[in-house]
């Protein structure tokens, strides 16, 4: 098989992964449920993917991207069109939100419970990167620009950062947002958490409208990292 064909099959057998993943869930995938759904023989589709984890990764990788570029997308629009960076941040987060619940089985698979006896390999942590590196791009301009309010007080106590959040960030910034990093992860949990929450209909009974829910946690977040997302910001 040429390299066009290996692509096509990949493809094909990846949507009709994904079709599963709604049905079924990640339980319910397996080879031989993806060759029954796909036409595609089990020898073809072990020709491309050996084994259930490899197929896992591939869809995890690019779930993973996909909200990525999701977010790198409306975060470049708005910076181009001369937003703030709190403005920055409600565009990337929304459009987070919108991929999250136009995937949603994709959205269960990076962010849900775990799969009894995957685990995921290196490969998966570059484009699990792409999210906590536009809200760390997004916060660095804020911080380069001189749109962060100093925090009322750091948070004192060991390090507590591995050397890979500091590089993602850039280097830790010098008081009084020598703490900004921390603050930052804890803005990436929130927005996850946040997520988790509305699309698995944790807040439907507690909120009349999710969406403006949605941006008013966001802003709320925000002000523990000193960002002031402006009220009635219209960046969709």
């Amino acid at each position: 098989m040429d390299a066009s064909g290996i692509g096509s099959a990949d493809e094909n057998i990846k949507s009709t992964a994904r079709d599963l993943l709604v049905k079924a869930g990640a339980a319910g995938l397996t080879l031989e449920a993806v060759a029954r759904e796909s036409g595609v023989p089990v020898a073809g589709v072990e020709a491309v993917f050996p084994h259930r984890d490899a197929l896992l990764t591939a869809l995890v990788i690019d779930a993973y991207d996909a909200s990525g570029a999701a977010m790198e997308q409306a975060d470049r629009t708005a910076a181009e069109a001369g937003a703030t960076a709190g403005a920055r941040l409600l565009a990337a987060t929304r459009a987070l939100r919108r991929w999250s619940f136009d995937n949603t089985a994709e959205f269960t698979l990076i962010y849900g419970s775990p799969i009894p006896g995957y685990h995921a390999p290196q490969d998966t942590v570059p484009p699990a990167s792409r999210t906590p590196a536009v809200l760390a791009g997004i916060v660095r301009s804020a911080l380069e620009a001189g749109e962060l309010t100093p925090p009322r007080r750091a948070v004192a106590g060991p390090p507590l950062l591995l050397p890979e959040a500091v590089e993602l960030f850039g280097g830790v910034p010098e008081a009084p947002f020598s703490d900004i990093i921390e603050r930052g992860i804890v803005l990436w949990s929130n927005l996850i958490g946040l997520l988790v929450f509305q699309v698995f209909s944790r807040t439907h009974d507690s909120v009349r409208d999710e969406s403006a829910f949605f941006d008013y946690a966001i802003a709320v977040a925000a002000e523990s990292i000193g960002l002031e997302v402006p009220a009635g910001e219209t960046t969709d």
